[in-house]
């Protein structure tokens, strides 16, 4: 079985959530040995490519162009016969010997974007949509949105396939105590982008009313969210963290009072499960995929208002009611394993290269 995947996501951002999922799936197909990969790609300074050791015979030649440009354009190569094409960010292969498979990870454009950036994301995917032979979703909320959004779509070729956690997440038994921020369990962690409908200001106005700290994992905090902590905070009661390595990661879920994960749109969301598998406690929104994602949790809160929040926190403040959410969590997350996912999408490929 031949298929050619393109690694387009990893010229297009330095690492993410999309990069991590195909840097997954990528590192075990390779190892399989009645299949033949090769890959189209471009320059880049991807974290996940970079961690990735693919035969650079394989590598199918760059050519020349902007790669801002070029993601817009199905890419055009030399293959020999039928093959599977599966691309990272919405492309497809126009060759009839071609068997195309799209992953669909989420719908946040269609909802929170507007103008031209949103026009194109749109045309794009929706052309890679009715263009695949196969559609994988990366949850059962994403599928339902793609039935909205793209109705006249048949619903037989889509897959739900969960994403997977790394196995570096997990429950320390004697954390390093003096790399952490501030004390074990006297902060709460933010961890992700802090785009509108992720609600980090409602964040920070809960923690405002406690006498916790906060952490804040992902890009490097601006000039006015450092403006918005110190009024909020003062500077004492606040750490920004970036780039840091699933280790780290680990670390502050391990020592951290709880997740605080109030985001309004997931197309799955990741830091739920990474949080559960070490332990940590999930306070999140009942919205979009967090339900099917985190289980059975008295944490999901109904409404996003600083007192929603409070009140789960307060939840939390029962030893017994947290031992038991931490034990219902580590269950939940065993639910969701890089392998599984890639035993699925392997299932996939066979299927659609039989069929097809």
């Amino acid at each position: 079985m031949n298929i050619v995947f393109d690694n387009i996501i990893f010229s297009l951002q330095r690492s993410g959530g999309i990069s991590v999922v195909w840097e997954e799936l990528l590192k075990r197909v390779i190892r399989e040995k009645d299949i033949s990969t090769l890959f189209i790609e471009y320059d880049n300074h991807n974290i996940n490519r970079n961690s990735l050791d693919l035969n650079e015979e394989h590598i199918l030649p760059k050519g020349s162009g902007l790669v801002r440009l070029k993601r817009y354009f199905n890419p055009k190569y030399e293959m020999n016969g039928k093959h599977i094409f599966h691309s990272s960010y919405y492309r497809t292969s126009p060759r009839k010997d071609a068997v195309n498979i799209t992953t669909v990870h989420d719908f946040t454009y269609e909802y929170y974007y507007k103008g031209w950036r949103k026009s194109l994301h749109c045309f794009q995917k929706y052309n890679a949509i009715r263009n695949s032979d196969y559609i994988i979703c990366i949850s059962d909320n994403t599928k339902k949105d793609l039935l909205k959004f793209v109705p006249d779509v048949d619903e037989s070729k889509i897959r739900v396939i969960y994403n997977g956690v790394s196995g570096q997440y997990r429950v320390i038994e004697n954390p390093d105590r003096r790399l952490l921020p501030f004390e074990a369990r006297s902060f709460v962690l933010f961890v992700g982008s802090r785009e509108p409908y992720k609600n980090f200001n409602l964040t920070v106005e809960a923690i405002a009313c406690t006498d916790l700290n906060l952490v804040v994992v992902g890009g490097k905090l601006t000039e006015k969210e450092e403006q918005f902590l110190t009024q909020k905070l003062g500077t004492h009661r606040y750490k920004g963290l970036s780039h840091i390595t699933n280790e780290d990661l680990n670390l502050l879920y391990n020592a951290a009072h709880s997740l605080l994960y109030p985001s309004s749109y997931e197309g799955f969301g990741i830091p739920v499960i990474e949080a559960q598998k070490a332990g940590c406690p999930v306070i999140a929104y009942r919205a979009s995929s967090i339900p099917e994602v985190i289980g059975n949790s008295p944490l999901l809160m109904e409404e996003l208002t600083p007192a929603a929040i409070l009140e789960s926190l307060e939840v939390l403040s029962d030893s017994i009611k947290r031992e038991e959410i931490v034990t219902n969590g580590f269950a939940n997350s065993e639910r969701f394993t890089w392998d599984n996912m890639y035993k699925q999408t392997l299932g996939l490929y066979r299927e659609s290269f039989l069929h097809s």
